[in-house]
């Protein structure tokens, strides 16, 4: 429940660790990947991370094609029993982990982001509202956006291409979030220059932290480029994890660099919507 005050101007009041992950799904086997994730939850807990974040669809691959023609087997069902391990590791170790996976509800398929909280529950989930290319032959549209608290932090989630739109981050901040948490799939070429084009921006323009968990090597026709990554309210590069391996990288979220970075920098509490507004036009 959000106070009265403006959701932008609370902030947290304690460090969150968080720690991004990466590594390489098999393809669509559920079961396999949820090893992974469980051994990855109780790794960032020795770091010290309340908080980690996988990336996009790892619990099933990318793998489109696969999980299309076998939902029951390569798609998350609702009510799980292949998410068990995920869910003690997380009870073990108080850690929310934040995992991506395809989902089958019984009506479609979604690219979604599970929340399993520190007392392992499922306790929320994000569809993708923004699907890439062939995604949307696959999939279903998410029609909301998340917002999850942890320790007086606002995390606001999104899924790969979510983020390339600055309206999907800003809605995030006008929720009140202090931090932007996105599971993604970027490839070798063009998908490093452009992961690291959008999440800066999306951190500095709404100084809010940005947390990107991306793949390595291969999954679902993808040749992926690591580089999973956090960076400051103030578009810095905090940490970045290389490109090919397997690996953990973690970083405190400090409410102090949050605050200074919102007195130094103040769009948001300047924000005007001027999307509506009418243009005037000169032709020279």
């Amino acid at each position: 429940m959000w106070t009265e005050q403006s959701p932008t101007e609370q902030l947290p009041s304690r460090v969150l660790r968080v720690a991004a992950a990466q590594a390489c799904p098999v393809a669509g086997d559920v079961e396999a990947n949820a090893g992974v994730v469980a051994a990855m939850v109780r790794e960032a807990a020795e770091g010290g991370a309340r908080v980690v974040v996988f990336p996009e669809k790892f619990l099933t691959g990318y793998e489109p094609g696969l999980i299309a023609a076998e939902p029951e087997r390569c798609a998350v069902q609702v009510e799980d029993g292949r998410l068990r391990g995920v869910q003690e590791a997380c009870r073990e170790s108080g850690v929310v982990a934040v995992v991506g996976a395809a989902v089958h509800d019984g009506v479609g398929l979604y690219v979604s982001a599970l929340v399993i909280d520190g007392d392992g529950r499922l306790a929320g989930r994000y569809d993708k509202q923004t699907l890439f290319a062939a995604e949307r032959e696959v999939y279903r549209h998410g029609e909301a956006g998340c917002t999850v608290e942890v320790d007086g932090w606002r995390l606001g989630l999104g899924v790969c291409y979510d983020a390339g739109f600055p309206e999907h981050a800003r809605g995030a901040v006008l929720d009140g979030c202090h931090a932007y948490l996105v599971g993604a799939l970027f490839g070798v070429g063009k998908g490093h220059h452009e992961s690291r084009m959008w999440f800066p921006a999306r951190a500095f323009d709404n100084t809010m932290y940005a947390v990107l968990a991306n793949h390595v090597g291969h999954t679902g026709g993808w040749h992926t480029c690591g580089g999973s990554a956090v960076w400051g309210p103030d578009g810095r590069l905090v940490v970045e994890a290389g490109p090919d391996k397997r690996q953990l990288v973690f970083a405190d979220l400090s409410p102090d660099v949050l605050r200074a970075a919102r007195a130094a920098h103040t769009m948001v509490r300047d924000l005007r919507d001027t999307s509506s507004a009418p243009r005037t036009r000169y032709r020279l």
